[in-house]
């Protein structure tokens, strides 16, 4: 009966300090860049896209050796507040960094081609 006590104390105590310990969130880290539109096609991740595709060229320093190709990200015009989610399919050497080339289909969901150039803020989902 002891050792029954003995484990439930000690049973007890792991699942206090399991229950009390704070989870962690990982922080997301934000850009914010200019976000202008190109017409889409082969892009440098070696894929072919169309200009309906929602696809995103990153800067240099940000595409880097090309291990963020297909994954997706989450951009809000910043003016706006409107949003859309893309996916990194090319790099866009004439963009400073932290900027973005977004397909024509994806630019019209913050903004309008005409205005060419939006500020933008995003972050890797």
């Amino acid at each position: 009966m002891v050792y029954v006590a003995t484990a439930f104390i000690a049973l007890a105590s792991v699942l206090s300090v399991a229950v009390s310990s704070p989870v962690k969130s990982r922080a997301v880290a934000q850009h914010t860049g200019r976000g202008t539109w190109y017409d889409a096609g082969l892009g440098a991740c070696g894929f072919t896209d169309s200009d309906s595709d929602p696809v995103v060229a990153l800067s240099v320093g940000d595409y880097g050796s090309g291990q963020n190709c297909n994954k997706w990200i989450s951009i809000t015009n910043t003016a706006t507040g409107a949003t859309a989610k893309g996916q990194i399919r090319d790099k866009c050497p004439g963009c400073p960094g932290d900027s973005i080339d977004m397909s024509p289909a994806l630019f019209q969901q913050l903004g309008n081609l005409d205005q060419g150039v939006l500020q933008v803020a995003w972050h890797f989902d």
